[in-house]
């Protein structure tokens, strides 16, 4: 039985992946952690680290960057797995993470949904074949509450393409402060927030009369809170290191 410790478990997410867990018959929640008070959880939930008495293996992190710091330390101190799948992260906090990596457990991942892992994985591919010769634009819709932009997913999609194109692209975010045409060494990435969107990125490979476009939707929060705690057993009693969705996919199909 894997013992979870869910960070955010107030939040949306906290509180689909709560939902989920009641369902699975090899984990449980054993507290919450949430600065924004109480709920009827029937775990104990607590508005820090300091405050969790209960013995865990891993944490689930639905929360904000502005928590990072605190679940590390906890993480780190008490030899304590972490699956962290909070976006918007700057530079510095990531290299945080991937120090905290070399003392325990940590998968890190911008999405945690089967499908957006494979639209990754086949948006590799169509650049192998099309790269150097197509425009590559990336859009990603989501909500209106939705905070960072571009989301994580599109920076994962994007990060993906750059392994397999010959030359470094240039991350291009906004073209309005300048007019010139586009460079071939672009990746255009565009961000939508509108309604109640749950997430939805299409990749574009535009050439000469023709466009391949690959799309992904997702439709519910269940795929997101379902891939979590997928993470969490699998990163159970694993050895220090950085983890991600391609080895977990791997793992399961052994």
């Amino acid at each position: 039985m894997t013992k979870i410790i869910l960070l955010g478990c107030n939040g949306k997410m906290g509180h689909v992946v709560a939902d989920a867990v009641k369902n699975s018959d090899d984990c449980e929640i054993v507290a919450g952690v949430d600065a924004f008070g109480d709920n009827d959880y029937s775990f104990p939930t607590y508005k820090d680290f300091s405050e969790v008495k209960e013995n865990a293996d891993v944490v689930i992190d639905f929360s904000n960057p502005a928590t990072l710091d605190g679940l590390l330390s906890y993480a780190v101190n008490n030899k304590v797995a972490a699956v962290i799948c909070t976006t918007g992260y700057s530079p510095e906090e990531v290299k945080k993470i991937e120090n905290a990596a070399e003392q325990i457990a940590v998968f890190y991942s911008g999405n945690m949904s089967l499908g957006v892992n494979l639209l990754i994985e086949l948006a590799k591919q169509a650049t192998k074949v099309l790269g150097n010769d197509f425009d590559i634009e990336i859009i990603e819709k989501h909500h209106n509450l939705k905070v960072d932009a571009p989301s994580g997913t599109a920076l994962m999609i994007a990060d993906g393409i750059s392994e397999e194109l010959d030359k470094e692209p240039q991350f291009v975010y906004d073209r309005h402060s300048y007019r010139r045409k586009r460079s071939k060494n672009e990746i255009g990435i565009h961000a939508v927030r509108g309604g109640t969107i749950v997430g939805e990125h299409d990749v574009i490979f535009a050439g000469h009369d023709e466009v391949v476009t690959i799309s992904h939707q997702s439709q519910s929060k269940e795929l997101f809170a379902t891939g979590a705690i997928n993470a969490a057993v699998f990163l159970k009693d694993k050895p220090a290191g950085m983890y991600n969705m391609s080895q977990m996919l791997a793992d399961k199909l052994k």
